[in-house]
């Protein structure tokens, strides 16, 4: 018996048929949307003024990484992960970066 499995991408925006997935970052989180090429365009045109002024991230330049300093927010959201890992019993650092494991178990949880 043969089978055929059919992968249909729908737009996530407009409930049609997409073409592609699109990837983005935001503030450090990634993104990813499944959007016909109309909609993918009209991302890539609205984000286009701000791509051309901006300088990509992460890419090992010659005089290495800059680093920026934290958001209360960031602190606190560590703080959050921390002690909701304690309250479950699992082993966290009070300080330093806490596992991914750690991270998703927490954002799996909220």
């Amino acid at each position: 018996m043969a089978e055929q499995i059919i992968k249909r991408l729908i737009d996530d925006i407009d409930g049609g048929e997409a073409e592609e997935t699109v990837q983005f970052s935001l503030d450090g989180v990634p993104y990813e949307i499944d959007l016909s090429a109309a909609n993918a365009k009209k991302v890539r045109d609205s984000l286009a003024p701000f791509v051309e002024h901006a300088r990509k991230a992460g890419g090992g330049a010659a005089g290495g990484r800059r680093r920026r300093s934290r958001a209360a927010s960031s602190r606190e959201r560590s703080a959050d992960i921390r002690a909701w890992a304690k309250a479950r019993g699992i082993k966290v650092n009070e300080r330093g970066r806490i596992p991914a494991t750690v991270v998703e178990e927490y954002e799996r949880a909220h």
